[in-house]
């Protein structure tokens, strides 16, 4: 069963397993692989690495600059890191070793938020799936390049 709630995009990333969810456990990276052009610095006093039910904070900008806190729900080492927004919905790669490299799943799950029809109204869920293939297209450039 489908819903226009769970946008979920893949992509072969030219990186061993490990070194991807490195990246993606430091909160600091992910404005260097953003697809959208919405996140930017992660807050101070966060971690430096997520962990189990960490939460971090990260400034952001859609058309007007603003701040959000997240928490970690779901971690994996090497495998699978989700976070969820203050707003409900819930951030989450899964990675899968794959010949060469890892083949990373990115996902945007709001299924589970209260007022998830306003993210339709708003244009979010037509958005998002192609800021999440330009987030995984920086991201596997991030490893090409190196």
């Amino acid at each position: 069963m489908t819903s226009p709630y769970l946008i979920s995009r893949e992509r072969f990333v030219p990186a061993p397993p490990e070194s991807v969810f490195d990246l993606l456990a430091r909160p600091a990276m992910h404005s260097v692989i953003d697809g959208s052009g919405t996140v930017g610095d992660a807050r101070p006093n966060g971690p430096a690495r997520l962990a189990p039910g960490a939460a971090f904070g990260m400034d952001m900008k859609m058309g007007v600059p603003y701040k959000i806190r997240n928490t970690v729900t779901e971690f994996d080492e090497g495998r699978r890191i989700a976070w969820r927004h203050s707003g409900g919905h819930v951030w989450r790669y899964l990675l899968e070793p794959a010949d060469g490299g890892t083949l990373v799943t990115e996902q945007w799950d709001a299924r589970h938020v209260r007022h998830r029809v306003m993210y339709r109204i708003m244009g979010v869920t037509r958005r998002h799936p192609e800021s999440l293939e330009q987030t995984l297209e920086k991201l596997a450039e991030h490893f090409t390049v190196r």
